[in-house]
């Protein structure tokens, strides 16, 4: 059957001599894989630059439940195209990997679709990038059910990568304090200022509790260029 949707695009792969499997984050569906015809030949309709990552398109797509991949039927751009430069684009990719590596069901999500879409929109008006890699590894942690709860007190100090709450004692697993510390004042409801070295210890022990606690989430990279572009 033909169902409209709009979608946001993850991943793209070449298929045949002219055609890509693109893997899209649709509102209505959830994760899916479509093959667009004639993307890399001359004569295509749809462009490359129509499948960048977090590309947010109005699609009428093919469902057919039977089959893991089907066909887009149309497909327009939701919201014109941002200019190219590297901040954005770098934290469009960061985004993008985020998702498609802790995204593994089919069903809907429309609430994280609609986070997502908001903040991309966010990314090309230039609003809070510097925190925008914890928010939003946060804000996905909060809609898949893996948030960090915040719990924390004089008497339980440090965060527990493996329990996803702060504890008594330091262990194998937790943060320092000053670390367990500032994910508890991100865990609130303004993010703080915090020096460029520190939100990139934080941001690499989230990959690290995404890692633990959602299967999949493996060999994580795009971060490492926003450790030095993100002042």
């Amino acid at each position: 059957m033909l169902l409209s949707t709009p979608g946001l695009v993850l991943h793209t792969t070449p298929y045949a001599e002219t055609s890509v499997v693109c893997k899209v984050f649709t509102r209505q569906l959830g994760m899916r894989s479509y093959i667009i015809k004639g993307v890399r030949g001359n004569r295509g309709r749809v462009k490359q630059n129509m499948l960048q990552p977090l590309s947010s398109l109005d699609m009428v797509v093919y469902d057919n439940h039977r089959t893991q991949l089907n066909y887009i039927k149309e497909l327009s751009p939701r919201r014109p195209e941002t200019p190219s430069e590297p901040v954005g684009n770098a934290l469009r990719f960061f985004m993008t990997e985020v998702l498609y590596k802790a995204l593994r069901e089919e069903e809907p999500m429309p609430e994280l679709w609609d986070y997502v879409d908001t903040t991309s929109r966010q990314v090309g008006e230039g609003i809070g990038l510097a925190n925008l890699p914890i928010t939003f590894m946060l804000g996905v942690a909060d809609h898949l059910g893996v948030m960090p709860m915040d719990n924390l007190s004089p008497a339980e100090p440090y965060f527990d990568l493996d329990d996803g709450r702060f504890v008594g004692l330091p262990e194998e697993a937790t943060l320092p304090l000053g670390l367990s510390a500032l994910l508890h004042q991100y865990l609130g409801p303004e993010p703080p200022v915090a020096p460029r070295q520190e939100r990139n210890a934080l941001l690499s022990a989230l990959i690290a509790y995404f890692e633990l606690h959602l299967s999949g989430f493996r060999n994580f990279t795009s971060h490492e260029i926003l450790h030095t572009i993100l002042r």
